[in-house]
């Protein structure tokens, strides 16, 4: 019996985990928000002094939190790079987020290298606004002299681990977190440095990729350190996801990744060819259009909140009257519609009632991720179960609806810190290699989540017409944009 922690170090808070190295029961947790400011105008900043991540981690840990713990894994924000000077100091404040200053650089990107088929051949994912490689574009354009001092890239997992570790020579990273970066393969295992110069203007170091079971170091005390990964990857791990699992993840936008053998390319740039934290692939297919389409609905009703519209729609039937909304109210990533608008088809005066709205606002946004999923599934993706992530998983019209459209079983875990809970799970694996009590090849087996479990049933076939109904309108509107 031993203790391992878990410390998820995300976009606003540290949040620590401890738990038992057999079983993965949570035994005591520490929390603590980023001392960050927001910006004038609301959100979150797009720079970030990374010193604000260890004044938090020593915040959460405070109380002895960490006492009699022989690991920690370390999960973190995805897609914020630190650049480094050759001392090891920060350059500038890191880079986080959906960063709006980087979509023309990611734009540039993609016509410097000859399109995006050449990106998905070249690293599985097309640029975006949010990657690393954008941003050092970005940078390269608008900020040469940092630039040109930059002479070691880390991403927020690499930088934290290094800190815990006392900075030491070697700078390591994970399969999962360098997937992320638009300058690593998932298909060949390996870097671009050629594309970090393309990007950059220059050569720069970048941390050594090491296996999922590897320990990054010991800290002076004997305190093992595991490598580390993203906060997707390390999410999935505390899930315990594997072949046959999807996650379809409901925030503003959505996503839907599943473990997969082999690494995905897709020349259209709809998926991204991620690396998982066990050694496995995690294609994600993104849409533009989740939550967002619920609340827009919602106000479009004049309702309070998103339980009074699944309250709404639950008073309406599957199909909603023959009313379907096609939610691509941002434009639309899955199908590739950047600059289209949403749509509202089949009204009709018996249709034109609002519980009939309701409705088709999440079946347009459950098939909107339905189109995602069957985009992997008609890759070879095996999908036998769907877990719903995201606090509308719990409402009633989604838990309706979901297993239907999706035409599998859905499983609604509770609630928990799953990122945290995934990096100690990290933890216990490589403590148990570094002993030989574990093998390299197979991390611990930990109880699963809590979880609510929805069969299809017999409204297999409802959901299919419901299906079929969406995707006559997408087809009419859109030919062929999937």
């Amino acid at each position: 019996m031993g203790i391992v922690a878990g410390l998820d170090s995300s976009p606003d808070f540290t949040r620590i985990v401890v738990c038992d190295t057999d079983t993965g029961a949570v035994l005591r947790q520490g929390y603590a928000p980023h001392p960050v400011e927001s910006p004038a105008g609301g959100g979150r900043p797009s720079d970030v002094d990374p010193q604000a991540w260890l004044l938090s981690l020593g915040e959460a840990a405070g109380g002895g939190l960490l006492e009699g713990v022989q690991a920690i894994g370390v999960s973190a924000q995805q897609n914020a790079v630190v650049p480094l000077d050759a001392q090891g100091n920060t350059v500038r404040p890191a880079m986080v987020g959906g960063d709006k200053r980087t979509q023309v650089a990611a734009a540039d990107l993609v016509d410097a290298l000859g399109g995006r088929e050449a990106w998905a051949q070249a690293v599985g994912c097309v640029p975006q606004a949010a990657q690393p490689v954008t941003k050092l574009r970005w940078m390269a354009r608008t900020e040469p002299e940092n630039a040109q001092r930059t002479a070691i890239l880390l991403q927020a997992h690499d930088w934290l681990v290094w800190q815990l570790l006392g900075r030491p020579v070697r700078r390591t990273t994970d399969r999962g977190g360098a997937s992320g970066t638009g300058y690593w393969s998932a298909a060949t295992g390996g870097y671009r440095p050629d594309l970090v110069e393309l990007a950059l203007g220059h050569q720069v170091m970048l941390p050594e990729v090491i296996g999922p079971a590897d320990a990054a170091g010991t800290t002076p005390e004997g305190l093992l350190i595991s490598v580390g990964t993203g906060e997707t990857m390390a999410a999935a791990f505390g899930l315990g996801i594997g072949l046959g699992d999807a996650v379809v993840s409901l925030g503003a936008s959505g996503s839907v990744m599943a473990v997969h053998p082999e690494a995905l390319v897709d020349g259209s740039g709809m998926i991204t060819a991620l690396a998982d934290a066990t050694g496995m692939h995690l294609p994600v297919v993104t849409t533009l259009n989740a939550v967002r389409t619920l609340r827009g609905a919602a106000e479009l009703l004049g309702l309070p909140d998103l339980e009074s519209l699944s309250d709404l729609a639950m008073k309406s039937t599957p199909g909603s009257h023959g009313l379907v909304l096609l939610p691509y109210l941002e434009g639309e990533r899955t199908p590739n519609l950047p600059h289209t608008a949403g749509t509202l088809a089949g009204l009709r005066r018996e249709s034109m009632k609002a519980e009939h709205l309701a409705r088709a606002a999440f079946e347009g946004m459950l098939c909107g991720l339905a189109d995602a999923l069957d985009v992997l599934r008609g890759r070879g993706v095996d999908v036998r179960r769907v877990f719903l992530l995201g606090q509308a998983a719990e409402l009633p019209a989604v838990q309706a609806a979901a297993p239907m459209l999706f035409g599998t079983q859905v499983v609604v875990p509770q609630p928990a810190d799953y990122a945290a809970i995934g990096a100690a799970r990290q933890a216990a694996w490589a403590l148990g290699a570094s002993q030989g009590t574990l093998d390299v090849r197979n991390p611990p087996v930990w109880q699963g989540a809590v979880a609510h479990v929805l069969e299809p049933g017999d409204e297999l076939a409802v959901g299919q017409a419901v299906r079929q109904q969406f995707v006559a309108v997408r087809e009419q509107t859109h030919p062929g944009a999937l």
